[in-house]
């Protein structure tokens, strides 16, 4: 199972972002994606920003990866 996880983005250098989320800092291309500005949140998947999404749509899907991981729950 494939999973992009919302992250937010905390600078860029040329096309390279540094992302963060509860702590966990990582690096991310964004030659898939324009107009990315520090303090959006993206969808990070397999070192690549994905998708720019806002701050409501990133905190409901990291509201329920956290409850996924509450509950135990690990993907097959």
């Amino acid at each position: 199972m494939c999973l992009a996880v919302p992250m937010l983005v905390k600078s860029i250098e040329n096309e390279m972002a540094t992302c963060e989320i509860d702590g966990v800092t990582r690096e991310a291309s964004l030659m898939m994606i324009d107009d990315v500005e520090v303090g959006d949140y993206v969808l990070i998947h397999a070192g690549y920003a994905i998708e720019k999404i806002d701050e409501a749509e990133a905190q409901l899907t990291l509201d329920a990866l956290r409850e996924a991981l509450d509950l135990g729950l690990e993907p097959e």
